[in-house]
């Protein structure tokens, strides 16, 4: 049937509602602080096929973006084994090889019910801070040799069959993982947001009828799909290709520096996006990416981020028609293409750097439209055990923007497809062995441009009791890279205070290591690249700079030819002359 688009926005102002609410309920329910403070949940209304019709915007692109594969791929393991989903199931499902983003982000999908028909889909998923891998916590897995040493894997499996518990399920997870009270808290708050949202959405289609809300649904779809299409139709026609080289195992030469190519091609209202020249898989470390889960969330999302930008096109419907116009091909066996078992749950940071180098790519095609080189955030695991009991915490430490066309990089923020939130100092201190005492933005020159690339932070740990730590990240080796002239931003680091007076410069990725009481580990963001001649920038930014304490007076004068009087006021006439020079 034909709708009208009053109603098919009333009905998709009603989806992207739920959905929202959803993912509101979540945080007010879980338990741990990385879905409650760090926002690291998705929430999506999917249709019976697995098209995505909504998803909570307030949730991380690379927990909400992937649920729709997570759909597809619980349908085709269930049709192997000769199963189907009943009216009545909840299904847990993270395999990074049928559509999971990777084995700590836990899908749990509940079935939208019309006349005891499946119709449509409610799921959310979470990050959780054990998974039952090699050691605690669920990340810096780094030295996971194989799929099987990152933790449980949950392949569409019924934690509630026709509407009972599977006690047995329930019993072999309580079993299997370090923190049960903590991360069976969280599956329970999954599993009652998703039965919310499909009991909205059902609610939604008894006040319209299912013929009026499929009908809204491929209307949505198609609408966003003519909005890609007509983004798309205006970048000039061509090929854009760009590189970047991620630091890998810092040391191993066949583990580091790894290139991610990218080459886009558009042609019409068409686009493809092509990963030939992307280095081999690593078989035996976890940093490659599943295409489906995580490397299609990155493409997609830097695409719609720089095409179909808010900010100039205002709200934009996120459904299965905004990917249509788009093919991303991948070869089979490359850090982005991996042949099951190489492992993949470190796939975050190496994930971001190919959403970085679509950025560079698309910034030969649309440079008004684009930010410089991002600095890559890391995540760090710290754990411990109080008597029998283990604790765990997920540390995600922000990263930065590079400067784009009319402003400066956001400084110590989560960067393109991750969008969480760092936790703060009083929920860590409060619940954990841990004190920060340093939390600053950092103070050093780089990024230098006409919009400067964003600062990073600086934030220190104490242990209070004896633990261990685990470290997974990028952008130590490789700098953020600057556009139209800008400087390159600075790498991150992490130095490790020993209790005995030692120090060590630590990689980007270190496996789980003993902490005793009383060491500190200080991390130091990156700063992202710059845009545009550093030259160019508006003095008065400059001497704001200087007196927000983001800048030296010294670095004024070198880096972008500003001198400033002992008052802090700049100097007209020696600016000028040294920028003539």
């Amino acid at each position: 049937m034909t709708i009208d688009p009053v109603t098919a926005s009333v009905i998709h102002g009603a989806l992207e509602t739920i959905t929202i609410e959803m993912g509101h309920k979540l945080m007010r329910m879980a338990h741990s602080s990385i879905i409650r403070e760090s926002e690291d949940f998705g929430a999506a209304i999917v249709d019976a096929a697995g098209d995505g019709l909504a998803e909570s915007p307030q949730s991380t692109p690379l927990q909400s973006g992937p649920i729709p594969g997570y759909i597809r791929g619980m349908h085709k393991i269930l049709a192997a084994r000769g199963e189907s989903v009943g009216p009545d199931d909840v299904i847990m499902h993270n395999d990074p090889y049928t559509g999971g983003s990777h084995g700590p982000d836990v899908a749990f999908i509940v079935p939208v019910v019309v006349d005891g028909a499946i119709v449509a889909y409610s799921a959310t998923t979470a990050h959780h801070l054990d998974i039952g891998a090699s050691s605690p916590g669920s990340c810096g897995i780094v030295d996971a040799v194989d799929a099987y040493a990152e933790g449980l894997q949950f392949k569409a499996i019924k934690v509630v069959e026709d509407g009972k518990k599977n006690a047995m399920v329930w019993h072999m997870l309580r079993d299997n993982i370090r923190a049960p009270d903590l991360v069976v808290g969280d599956i329970e708050a999954q599993i009652a947001a998703s039965r919310i949202g499909a009991r909205r959405v059902e609610a939604l289609i008894a006040r319209h009828g299912l013929a009026k809300f499929e009908a809204a649904c491929a209307a949505l779809k198609d609408r966003a799909e003519a909005m890609m299409r007509a983004a798309i139709e205006k970048v000039p026609d061509g090929t854009y290709r760009a590189e970047t080289k991620i630091d890998g195992f810092e040391g191993d030469p066949e583990r580091s520096e790894l290139p991610l190519v990218v080459t886009i091609t558009v042609a019409g209202d068409a686009l493809t996006v092509d990963l030939e020249g992307t280095a081999p898989q690593v078989p035996d470390r976890p940093i490659n990416m599943p295409y489906e889960g995580t490397v299609d969330i990155a493409i997609w999302l830097t695409i719609r981020s720089i095409l179909l930008d808010t900010a100039v096109e205002g709200h934009i419907p996120v459904n299965a028609g905004l990917v249509r116009p788009i093919t991303i091909k991948a070869p089979k066996g490359c850090l982005a293409n991996p042949i099951f078992p190489a492992p993949t749950i470190a796939r975050f940071a190496p994930g971001n750097q190919l959403a970085d180098t679509v950025m560079k790519a698309l910034s030969q095609a649309v440079p008004g439209r684009v930010s410089a080189g991002i600095g890559n955030l890391k995540v760090i695991a710290f754990s411990g055990l109080s008597g029998e009991t283990h604790w765990v915490h997920m540390e995600i430490f922000e990263g930065s923007y590079g400067g784009r066309d009319g402003m400066d990089g956001m400084d110590a923020v989560d960067t393109l497809f991750a969008n969480t939130r760092n936790n703060p100092i009083e929920d860590i201190e409060s619940h954990l062995p841990l004190r920060v005492s340093r939390y600053e933005l950092r103070r050093e020159s780089g990024g230098a441009g006409k919009w400067r690339g964003g600062l990073g932070a600086v934030r220190e740990f104490e242990f209070l009791a004896d633990g261990g730590f685990a470290i997974e990240g990028e952008g130590h080796v490789f700098r953020p890279w600057g556009f139209a002239g800008g400087a390159q931003g600075l790498p991150a680091a992490v130095t490790a205070h020993r209790r005995d007076g030692s120090t060590a410069s630590l990689p980007s990725k270190v496996p789980y290591g003993i902490a005793k009481t009383g060491d500190r580990f200080v991390m130091t963001g990156p700063i992202g690249g710059g845009y545009g001649e550093a030259a160019a920038r508006d003095p008065q930014r400059v001497a704001e700079d200087v007196k927000d304490g983001y800048l030296s007076v010294a670095d004024a004068r070198r880096t972008y030819r500003v001198a400033l009087t002992p008052t802090g006021e700049i100097d007209a006439a020696e600016t000028a002359a040294l920028r003539r020079a």
